[in-house]
């Protein structure tokens, strides 16, 4: 009997083991949740888990997860039952569990899902043993209105491929956005779940860095050194070049959700990666060069691989574009006619693009290439599938509008213009046709990837109009267009996001544009004289002369006419005076276009010149219009640099005179008077432009004249600007002006002072704990001052421009913020730091004067919040809906992070969490209920700040829990 109890005793002993060992066993590879809106009328959206499950090492805990947990924001936990399981091979089930969910309110919110235990002996994270380390992942999802039937990315391949030692590993998730938001991607560290659906970092080690021993070197597939592991944040490929260790590895990424700049949610997947001695070597894919296609157009691409061991490979494709729930149709198609064919394979990826296509961000279509034993291959079943992944990456624009003209509609004035073109091709509701003018003809480059009007080429949005219209008239908003101008237009068609409804906020918003029109050039009819010249004859301080010169009106000769020209002093002077009345015949030849003005102080002024045009109206002389004003061209000295002379020029003129090369003039010493021509300047993108003399001259073709650049000695330049209005009917074609003549030393200069700087500090005293509730965004006002003087040195009052630079936390280096500038003088001195999370943050301001030499730094100036974390004495976890949570009074004003714990009177602690919001609801962390009584709680609460990790404050209380 006693023999029998023994045996019976370690039966029982293994049985209670094996059931042990079931209950732990892992079973889940890898996950990740999603998400889609399913009401136009409510926030209800199906949240979805997809897990892959390891049918290796826990079979029977994966066959039996029939439900999962989700915790939703602050609810939870919320059970989804599992709606599909499939076996996708390498010893891997997908699962699949849905619930629909209604949110209370528009917002951000955390959705996570935890499930014990990982696998045993993964070699990268900890603390060991990693099958008590539960797995955990969540998804942030933000609902606004704008966003409409968003939904988040999906991930079209699964992550269950096998490494190699040596080789590289590649993993691509596949990720699609219907909405066609686009994608960014980076690593995380894998998290295990707390309590209330929050999450914290394992102990985690790049997978890169295991190596046996410890320290030795890592080798890439190419045998150089170290191996490497990253993920592209634009493609997601995340590669592992090359594993050097066997066995288990977890790794963790993001897929962030991007729309107009503003990230609106992001993913984790956790996946793991098994590492084995493959023996063998893994296919390749060729390369895939990016596809950009108008919308309409047929793809057919060929994608081949080879397998250098001669192994049979199978192809496959993965994309949102083969998915009718993701992409309107047509779909595509991926054929490959001999799967399984050894050492090479092919197949054709064909699609059809149409207009339901076009979209800003480009498809990416996956292909993996796998390897599998060749036949006759000995002890097949021993054989390790490798892989290989390529993205192809393509992009659907808008077809080009076509057929794009215009037609004077005979105003007396000739200022309006009808533009007419044909009936678009893709008349996609919500659509827009963009009307895009700028002053003179233009040559865009033609390339079928570059969509729009790219940037830099001076085109202004003036109009748009429904997809269907095919007219526009162009009056320039009832001002009507300038005269003497070539103006060049130009059609790009814009589109609403894929499968958006026009009737929703922010459903046009992005949704990808065409290809820009041909150019069609107008040049209206010269009925008013323009400016053509204001050039520096003479530079004195009483006797100084400027010829101004404009051009004859497309008008019959003998008509009776007047100019009437005006002159103001400065640049941008508006003190206008009349200084001549021209009467002319308008006949060719006369000398009726050209004025000398004299008796000016060139030598301190610029002018400004103004043309009015007088006609013959029914007998008598009627005013046309007033000529756009034109400047003489200004120079100055620049910064003061020892051994160097900086020059600046500017013009405020109605012609170009960017891409342009101007000339630079220097006195020649030993020729009094006589100025030698030094350099030719090519400018662009500015009215202002710069030039260093160092003594050298670099315009030979007049001779050539170097100097040594000496603090002792004075230097005299001029300026000649080349400039053109782009308009074949203005002649000549290009407008040559002098500047006034300038003399200087390279010390002359007087810099810009360091600005004293102050910032709007808070009261905390005078504020009570509820002040920053509902609060969501602050703001930090800033102030300085400009000094006269610093150390006994005068400072550059000529101040263009204040740059502000900001810093989150006072150990960060300050980058730029914004730059103030508010002509005319005086320039402000204030900015407000708008749309701020919170007041933490360090500033400092600099000055630039009008050459834009930048001064010292002001002084720093930093701001902290006022924190506010006010706990109650007493709560009553009842059930009655009143009081039944212990958290914080009114709302926790810039809380960080939360360290919370209670304590039972004997000292034991009962309870604890980092939730900001405490949650406390009268249970222990295991959901056993406390009984009624009095209980300690310690807080340590990291509160924003200027510094980094923010501020901690340890706040000591007790609270009576009622029932």
């Amino acid at each position: 009997m006693r023999s029998f109890s023994k045996y019976l005793y370690i039966i029982l002993v293994v049985l209670l083991a094996t059931i042990s060992q079931q209950a732990q066993a892992t079973h889940i590879r890898a996950g990740e949740i999603t998400a889609r809106r399913i009401s136009a009328t409510s926030l209800t959206y199906e949240i979805r888990l997809t897990a892959y499950f390891d049918m290796q090492n826990g079979e029977g805990a994966a066959n039996a997860q029939n439900t999962v947990q989700f915790y939703i924001g602050s609810e939870g936990p919320i059970i989804a039952p599992r709606v599909n399981i499939v076996n996708i091979g390498n010893n891997t089930t997908q699962n699949t569990y849905i619930i629909n969910h209604t949110f209370p309110a528009a917002g951000k919110f955390r959705i996570s899902f935890e499930e014990d235990n990982r696998n045993n002996n993964v070699l990268n994270i900890g603390p060991p043993p990693t099958q008590n380390l539960n797995f955990y992942v969540s998804t942030t999802l933000e609902i606004n209105a704008n966003f409409g039937m968003n939904q988040t990315p999906v991930m079209l391949n699964a992550p269950i491929d096998l490494a190699a030692v040596g080789q590289r590993y590649i993993h691509n998730p596949g990720a699609f956005d219907a909405d066609g938001d686009s994608l960014a991607y980076r690593l995380f560290v894998p998290q295990r779940g707390t309590s209330n659906g929050g999450g914290i970092n394992l102990q985690y080690e790049d997978p890169n860095m295991v190596v046996v021993p410890a320290g030795s070197p890592s080798f890439t597939e190419t045998g150089a050194s170290p191996a490497t592991f990253s993920m592209d944040p634009i493609t997601g490929d995340m590669v592992w070049d090359a594993p050097m260790v066997e066995g288990y590895y977890n790794v963790a990424f993001i897929v962030e959700e991007w729309r107009d700049g503003v990230l609106i949610g992001q993913i984790v997947r956790d996946m793991q990666i098994i590492v084995e001695d493959a023996n063998n070597d893994r296919p390749a894919l060729d390369p895939l060069a990016p596809i950009c296609v108008e919308a309409g157009t047929r793809i057919n691409q060929l994608i081949s691989a080879t397998d250098k061991n001669g192994d049979r490979l199978t192809l496959s494709s993965s994309g949102g574009v083969y998915d009718a729930s993701l992409v309107s149709p047509e779909l595509a198609s991926f054929l490959v006619p001999n799967q399984g064919t050894q050492g090479t394979i092919s197949g054709n990826f064909v699609w059809q693009t149409s207009c339901a296509h076009i979209r800003q961000e480009p498809y990416d279509v996956l292909f993996k290439v796998e390897d599998g034993p060749a036949a006759g291959a000995p002890n097949p079943a021993l054989f390790r599938r490798l892989t290989d992944y390529k993205s192809l990456n393509i992009q659907v624009y808008g077809p080009k509008p076509k057929n794009l003209t215009g037609v004077d509609l005979a105003d007396p004035a000739g200022l309006a213009y009808q533009l007419t073109w044909d009936a678009y091709q893709c008349q996609t509701v919500g659509a827009k046709i963009v009307i895009y003018r700028k002053e003179g003809c233009t040559t865009l480059p033609e390339d079928v990837c570059v969509s729009g009007i790219p940037a830099g080429y001076g085109y202004t949005e003036i109009g748009r109009v429904g997809i269907g219209q095919t007219t526009f008239l162009d009056n320039n908003n009832g001002a009507g267009l300038r005269t003497g101008v070539s103006y060049s237009y130009r059609l790009v068609a814009v589109f609403p996001r894929p499968g958006a409804n026009p009737s929703e906020p922010g459903s046009l918003i992005g949704g990808g544009e065409s290809i820009a029109s041909d150019e069609f050039c107008l040049n209206l009819p010269m009925v008013m004289p323009v400016i053509t010249n204001v050039t520096v004859d003479v530079t004195d301080k009483a006797a100084g002369e400027i010829t101004v010169r404009w051009t004859r009106p497309t008008a019959s000769s003998g008509l009776p006419a007047q100019y009437q020209l005006y002159r103001a002093e400065g640049q941008n002077g508006t003190n206008y005076s009349l200084i001549a009345t021209i009467n002319t015949n308008l006949e060719a030849g006369a000398l009726d276009t050209l004025f000398v003005d004299k008796g000016l102080n060139t030598t301190d002024n610029a002018y400004r010149y103004r043309l009015d045009y007088y006609f013959t109206e029914n007998g008598l002389l009627t005013k046309l219009d007033a000529s756009e004003a034109a400047s003489s061209v200004w120079l100055q000295q620049g910064s003061a640099i020892p051994t160097n002379i900086r020059l600046n020029w500017s013009a405020i003129v109605p012609w170009s005179n960017n891409n342009q090369v101007h000339r630079v003039y220097r006195e020649d010493k030993a020729n009094p008077g006589t100025f030698n021509r030094i350099a030719e300047v090519s400018v662009t993108g500015a009215q202002s432009f710069t030039y260093i003399d160092d003594g050298t001259d670099r315009y030979t073709a007049d001779g050539s004249v170097d100097v040594a650049i000496s603090t002792n000695d004075q230097y005299c330049y001029k300026v000649e600007t080349v400039g053109s209005y782009n308009n074949s009917q203005i002649k000549p074609d290009k407008l040559y002006n002098f500047s006034q003549i300038i003399c200087v030393t390279a010390s002359d200069t007087t810099k810009p002072c360091a600005p004293v700087l102050s910032i709007d500090l808070l009261d905390c005293s005078n504020l009570s704990p509820d002040t920053y509730c509902n609060t969501t965004s602050f703001a930090n006002n800033l102030s300085w001052e400009y000094p006269q003087q610093v150390d006994g040195k005068d400072c550059d009052q000529n101040i263009a421009a204040y740059k502000i630079y900001y810093a989150r936390y006072e150990t960060d280096s300050p980058s730029l913020l914004t730059t103030v500038t508010t002509p005319p003088a005086p320039l402000a001195t204030t900015y407000t730091h708008n749309g701020l999370k919170s007041y933490a943050g360090c500033y400092y301001v600099t000055a630039l004067n009008g050459f834009g030499t930048e001064s010292a730094p002001s002084n720093i100036v930093c701001k902290d919040n006022c924190p506010a974390f006010v706990l109650p004495n007493v709560f009553t976890p009842n059930g009655d809906g009143k009081n039944d949570v212990f958290q914080p009074m009114e709302c926790p004003a810039f809380v960080q992070s939360l360290e919370f714990r209670v304590f039972n009177r004997w000292g034991a602690q009962v309870f604890d969490t980092k939730d900001v919001n405490v949650n406390w609801n009268g249970t222990t962390n295991a959901g056993k209920e406390l009984s009624a009584g009095q209980y300690y709680y310690e807080a340590k609460v990291f509160f924003e700040s200027s510094k980094v990790g923010g501020t901690a404050t340890t706040i000591k209380g007790w609270v009576q829990l009622l029932r």
